[in-house]
């Protein structure tokens, strides 16, 4: 983990605990060691440092292309973690770059939904824990990013995957991506 990171990530709690009083809850559900993928639904464009923000390990996700390109911000967001991922679908070179994270036994986040509050999961996340046997944690995000309002961060249990990873057919990447989904769901029921 860079210094760049930690202050980064500093700055980020700083943010988030003074201007949405975050409050974050089952951190202790993500392993200290070992690949895993944190599995989050979307409300925001400020969501991936919300969700990584509050964990101890570095945090890597995708993010568009297309923010690479900009001055100071795109070598910013790499060098905080961010690699970047074509527009209209997931190209091989970033599959291969996210199995090659979860190979050296990284986190990486993800939005199982694509875009924001998308609903409908994608196989995007339940093909990469599958192929890379990662653990995978159900993250939810509940309230509103509202100034001075509240936002909780939950990180929920793992979700238990193996039935999919032994079958290793295109249903089972359907119902490891709805339990996936149904994962997060619960939690937010459960937390709001």
């Amino acid at each position: 983990m860079t210094k760049l990171y930690r202050f980064g990530r500093w700055v980020c709690r700083v943010f988030f605990k003074t201007f949405f009083r975050i409050q974050a809850s089952g951190r202790a559900n993500v392993p200290a060691e070992g690949a895993v993928i944190l599995c989050s639904n979307h409300i925001s464009t400020l969501d991936p440092p919300l969700v990584g923000t509050p964990l101890e390990r570095k945090v890597f996700f995708m993010a568009k292309a297309e923010l690479f390109k900009i001055p100071l911000f795109g070598p910013l967001i790499a060098n905080l973690g961010a690699f970047p991922v074509k527009r209209g679908g997931v190209s091989k070179e970033s599959i291969r770059h996210a199995l090659q994270l979860l190979g050296d036994g990284g986190v990486l986040g993800i939005f199982p939904e694509g875009t924001r509050g998308g609903g409908m999961g994608k196989k995007g996340a339940a093909s990469l824990a599958v192929r890379s046997g990662a653990t995978v944690i159900p993250v939810a995000i509940i309230g509103k990013y509202k100034l001075f309002g509240k936002l909780k961060v939950v990180y929920g249990k793992p979700v238990d995957l193996s039935a999919m990873r032994e079958a290793g057919n295109s249903d089972s990447l359907e119902q490891a991506t709805e339990h996936i989904m149904a994962s997060i769901r619960k939690l937010i029921e459960a937390h709001s």
